[in-house]
């Protein structure tokens, strides 16, 4: 099976549709005020419900307000959270129990204990690794994937951080286990939120033979 694609910080109505366009497995959107790519001023309940119902529209959130979430999940139509804060697996189940799935987000730095992902165990759908930075997320910089050949628990995750063109043969024969899906975001930016749409098919062309 192809590798499963997300395209995330997703903000212009336009560019939305040219992405969407492609078919990418996931669409993220950024409800974080303090992001560059904080999609709600720019993007609409209404632009959001353009995507085509095979594409799954993910919101990421970081330590925010559980009723805040659950209005943007309805607002958006959104099928699932990204979690990029110090969110705790109760906070995390109980997302998962209003029937939307839950991708909770961890830094990845030189080192990474696995440990501190057993709480979440059941408590989630997925992870995200994603390389350790000034920003919760969207750093732009890759992190050594091969640290993840220590990863052996049965939650599947996504791969982000600083994932570009440049790394597609790579990629596409990346062994890893629990490896689910790839992140893809600022390397694929003509200015923040806005996604190169012509780069992200040559990207897709690559991972999708």
């Amino acid at each position: 099976m192809s590798v499963r694609l997300k395209v995330c910080g997703m903000a212009r109505p336009d560019n939305l549709r040219a992405v969407a366009a492609l078919r990418p497995d996931f669409l993220g959107f950024i409800f974080y005020p303090k992001s560059r790519r904080y999609a709600a001023p720019t993007l609409t309940p209404a632009d959001a419900a353009t995507v085509p119902a095979t594409i799954r529209k993910v919101g990421v959130f970081v330590d925010e307000d559980m009723a805040v979430m659950q209005e943007r999940i309805t607002e958006y139509g959104l099928q699932a959270v990204q979690l990029h804060g110090a969110e705790t697996p109760e906070t995390c189940g109980l997302l998962r129990a209003t029937g939307v799935a839950v991708i909770k987000a961890f830094a990845v730095g030189e080192k990474f204990d696995f440990a501190q992902l057993l709480p979440y165990v059941g408590q989630v759908d997925f992870f995200l690794f994603d390389t350790a930075g000034a920003q919760p997320g969207g750093n732009g910089t890759a992190f050594d994937w091969q640290i993840l050949k220590q990863y052996h628990l049965t939650v599947p995750y996504f791969l982000a951080g600083g994932l570009a063109l440049e790394h597609a043969a790579v990629l596409q024969n990346l062994q890893l286990p629990g490896l689910f899906a790839l992140d893809l975001n600022s390397q694929f930016e003509t200015e923040p939120g806005v996604k190169d749409a012509e780069l992200l098919r040559q990207m897709f062309q690559q991972l999708r033979p």
